[in-house]
């Protein structure tokens, strides 16, 4: 029945903000409920509602199956850091690349602090440690801001532990704040799309890129198509989640440049998802995801899935062990 009642709900959040946060709301309480069993039983519990599939992690073998056992089993500590919406940015500054950092507007450690008659270009305000709970603000739209709900939002966020929901461990001990970044756009005024680089052992072999995931609002789509592409941009024939994109897209000129950042950032771990934006031949930094999706994600055909699962070594000498 719980199945059921998630997948109605779920499949409603796909088109109204409503059952959107409604969906949000009531995973958190019955993950939270959930809290506390071990981390073996909570991950086939947490597998099993999602996939209604059962996770296999003593023999993993499909891409998803695999990154569960890394959740599970790696306690490198680069990966809190570099899931740090903050920190992440030192990261990238050590590995040589300070020039693609989105300008930062301010580091809070909560929403009272803030003062958003200061900023003076549009900026999107986030949680460091988890994600989602962004906020957009534009100083020359001011009266359509509305800075209560923006606090209530970004405090709630900095006070959720979102290692509790998908038990992501590098997640659970980020000091919690809320960072301002400049909002980018391109030279027509829109928002960039995402380049995600999956890497594995610091190797890119796969681009993933989503399509109007954020409306000129900055607000959230629940409906978007998604292309996977290798490292020649050919389109792959995968669908990961998502249906194909079926408008045109160009390979970028500095796409070389994008996957040697990539190679350079995933280098010390066994698989890495780097996101980067590519505005009018600038690169940017986006973010490094560990466990794409919450390892939940349907791939198919499963020969794909096999396949890429096949590229995770989980006796990498980069797994650290608990």
């Amino acid at each position: 029945m719980l199945v059921q009642i998630k997948e109605y709900i779920h499949r409603r959040a796909d088109s109204s903000p409503a059952w959107r946060r409604l969906f949000i709301v009531l995973r958190n309480i019955i993950t939270r409920s959930m809290s506390i069993l071990p981390d073996r039983m909570y991950a086939k519990w947490f597998y099993k509602t999602y996939t209604h599939k059962k996770l296999n992690l003593d023999e993993p073998r499909l891409f998803n199956e695999k990154l569960w056992w890394l959740k599970i089993n790696n306690r490198n500590p680069l990966l809190t850091k570099c899931s740090d919406k903050h920190l992440a940015r030192e990261y990238v500054t050590e590995c040589g690349y300070p020039d693609i950092l989105i300008p930062q507007q301010g580091v809070y450690k909560k929403a009272s602090e803030i003062d958003f008659t200061k900023f003076k270009v549009p900026v999107i305000l986030k949680p460091n440690n988890g994600s989602g709970g962004h906020v957009f603000y534009d100083p020359d739209n001011v009266a359509a801001f509305d800075e209560k709900a923006a606090r209530k939002k970004l405090d709630k966020g900095i006070k959720s532990n979102y290692y509790l929901i998908s038990r992501e461990w590098n997640y659970k001990n980020i000091p919690p704040l809320i960072v301002a970044e400049t909002i980018i756009r391109d030279k027509k005024g829109n928002l960039p799309e995402d380049f995600r680089f999956f890497c594995f052992d610091g190797v890119p072999k796969l681009l993933m890129m989503d399509f109007g995931v954020y409306n000129d609002k900055g607000q959230h789509q629940f409906k978007f198509p998604r292309n996977i592409y290798d490292m020649a941009f050919q389109l792959m024939p995968i669908r990961w989640g998502r249906d194909n994109y079926d408008g045109e897209v160009q390979k970028p000129e500095n796409f070389e440049y994008m996957k040697e950042i990539a190679a350079k950032l995933s280098q010390p771990f066994p698989m890495c998802r780097v996101d980067l934006y590519n505005l009018d031949g600038k690169v940017y930094f986006g973010e490094m995801t560990f466990y794409h999706g919450g390892c939940c994600q349907a791939i198919t055909p499963e020969e794909w899935d096999l396949k890429i699962a096949s590229w995770i070594d989980l006796n990498s000498p980069k797994i650290v062990r608990k």
